[in-house]
């Protein structure tokens, strides 16, 4: 076995990378010669942790198959004094991996006993953002504008592996360190992606809404509400998208949400449309303890969707009943609205709830 130690300059400015590397947390990533922990070895872990103001690089090498019970020990060793494992993909495959051979060799583990943070897993919920052609640790790297030497994939390490076990050489064993050593350093800088998800969390402070004008192209006109947030945490680049009719800008310190203003008339529809009769002249429906005086041939017993009253006015759209009373141009409309009134526009707690339940819907979260 070989085990190779490197320190470097803790350079990090980024607010939220501070707060999730911390010098309870610890990197690290394994590099197998197959997905099957049965039918492949564990050649080499690598592992990054904060000591002072200095980032810590340590690896484990196997140098043939047979160490790799070696690495797997110093590892488990390396792991004790920490609380947290920050990983990426790791809870997908590199920890069951581990576990299934700490059983082959009877090693003791104590994966359970630790907070996780899964890189991968956390940018996953913001796909519908970053808008990515696929979400591997490298095409995170290259949105965020990180550059590597190596410029292998773990598949075609495989064979430089087996080829250094034969003829060890400096090249071969470069190839398979460089690699790890970039996976394992650069995931320290893929935090910083995690700041879009602080924000649609909801780390940000209200700072200002206004209603604006707007004209299209086409000769649409009409009026849009625009928030505007200050993020808890920068983010690395701008970044906007439209869902439905809701359009989210997030900027490097600044959010912006514009919403359409719906100005004219919606229905309130009952719940209980059998207590109801409609009443088509009026195009209303009317609580049947209270429509004895009208005839019967004008009133029907109503329908869901036409057990309804009207109202007029200025309206916002939400995707359930956070803000209540609600209404809807159609019985069976996904979107629905909610008058947008001063008690609504003036209260903080009411303004966050909203956008709140805007942001976990664009993330899918209902």
């Amino acid at each position: 076995m070989k085990t190779f130690h490197e320190e470097i300059p803790d350079l990090c400015q980024d607010a939220l990378t501070d707060q999730l590397f911390d010098e309870h947390s610890i990197f690290f990533d394994i590099e197998t010669t197959g997905f099957s922990p049965a039918a492949s070895t564990l050649y080499m872990i690598g592992c990054a942790r904060r000591k002072s103001n200095r980032i810590c690089i340590d690896q484990f090498f196997a140098e043939k198959p047979e160490e790799e019970a070696e690495i797997l020990a110093a590892f488990f060793q390396m792991l004790s004094p920490y609380t947290t494992i920050i990983t990426f993909n790791g809870v997908g495959f590199d920890i069951p991996y581990l576990k299934a051979k700490a059983d082959h060799y009877k090693f003791p583990e104590h994966f359970r006993d630790f907070e996780y943070l899964d890189i991968f897993k956390s940018v996953s919920s913001i796909k519908f953002l970053l808008k990515l052609e696929n979400y591997k640790q490298k095409t995170i790297e290259s949105f965020l504008g990180l550059k590597r030497e190596d410029e292998k994939t773990g598949e075609d390490l495989i064979h430089v592996y087996f080829t250094h076990v034969k003829h060890p050489t400096e090249e071969t064993m470069h190839l398979l360190r460089i690699h790890n050593y970039e996976d394992v350093l650069h995931m320290i800088d893929l935090l910083s992606v995690l700041s879009y998800l602080e924000v649609l969390n909801g780390q940000y402070t209200i700072l200002s809404h206004r209603i604006d004008h707007y004209h299209t192209y086409d000769g649409t006109e009409g009026e849009e509400w625009i928030i505007t947030m200050q993020n808890d945490y920068p983010v690395p680049r701008q970044l906007s998208c439209k869902q439905d009719c809701f359009y989210l800008m997030i900027g490097k310190n600044r959010t912006s949400l514009r919403i359409p203003v719906y100005e004219g008339e919606l229905h309130y529809f009952y719940s209980n449309y059998r207590d109801y009769y409609y009443l088509k002249k009026e195009d209303m429906a009317i609580h049947k303890s209270v429509a004895s005086f009208v005839d019967k041939e004008y009133r029907e017993n109503a329908k869901a969707s036409n057990c309804y009253t009207r109202k007029s006015g200025k309206f916002l759209p939400q995707y359930n009943n956070v803000m209540q009373p609600e209404f809807r141009k159609e019985y069976k409309d996904k979107i629905s609205y909610f008058e947008m009134t001063d008690d609504f526009c003036t209260s903080d707690i009411m303004l966050r709830r909203y956008i709140d339940h805007i942001l976990k819907n664009m993330m899918g979260k209902k």
